[in-house]
């Protein structure tokens, strides 16, 4: 793995309180990796703090996560990718394990599992909670797969799933999206149990809880669809 080309990938919204953690975490889990952090239309100087912390910053200039996702996987090669939220809720010390699954060929996507781990005790936010499962009961139904956690925002993915993976979402979709994509398609899916950190103080999600949820419910009718 030490020769093994590796891209540690974070996409960034305001997330000043703990993009430099998350980016030393992921330097130090993955020393040989090289970390993009792409910010989307930040205003609390997130792209400066990253570049300090040895990051390489870009910019997505179009505002959503799918967005954000679409050019870090046009713009990037590697023989394998990490990807991560910089919010600090994910290790970076399961980082190096997921890596390992990809470059030895034993899958094409690695989910960093919550749900099996620690999700429900540590997040505090119950509807998330109650999404997350039905979500996953959706997919797992409707694609005929046994996954654990469908929404999770730690990864890791082979090269040739990044070049061959069409971004339809635009938002907190593109993540089921994947799911569903790597089922309909034969994809090796493996999924690893990872702790979750609740958000720390300051740091505030960008999601919201109803509107898209509605977004996530719908792209899986119809990224169903479009597979079928």
């Amino acid at each position: 793995m030490n020769d093994a080309n590796i891209a540690v990938l974070i996409p960034c919204y305001n997330e000043a309180p703990t993009v430099e953690k998350v980016v030393r975490d992921f330097r130090r889990a993955l020393p040989q990796a090289t970390v993009y952090v792409y910010d989307n239309n930040s205003t609390d100087g997130t792209d400066e703090i990253a570049q300090r912390a040895g990051a390489v910053v870009r910019y997505e200039k179009a505002q959503g996560k799918g967005n954000v996702i679409r050019s870090m996987f046009r713009d990037i090669d590697a023989d394998c990718y990490v990807m991560a939220d910089g919010d600090d809720t994910y290790p970076a010390e399961s980082a190096p394990a997921m890596a390992e699954l990809i470059l030895s060929g034993q899958a094409d996507m690695v989910i960093g599992d919550r749900l099996s781990s620690n999700y429900f005790t540590e997040n505090g936010r119950a509807f998330h909670g109650f999404g997350n499962k039905l979500v996953r009961f959706l997919v797992n139904l409707l694609c005929r797969g046994d996954l654990h956690d469908v929404m999770s925002g730690l990864r890791a993915f082979s090269r040739s799933f990044v070049k061959d993976f069409p971004v339809y979402s635009d938002g907190f979709q593109v993540e089921t999206e994947m799911a569903i994509y790597s089922l309909k398609k034969g994809r090796v899916i493996r999924e690893i149990p990872v702790p979750y950190r609740e958000r720390p103080a300051g740091s505030v999600s960008k999601l919201n809880t109803v509107k898209d949820g509605f977004r996530v419910l719908a792209a899986v009718a119809k990224m169903t669809a479009r597979y079928r």
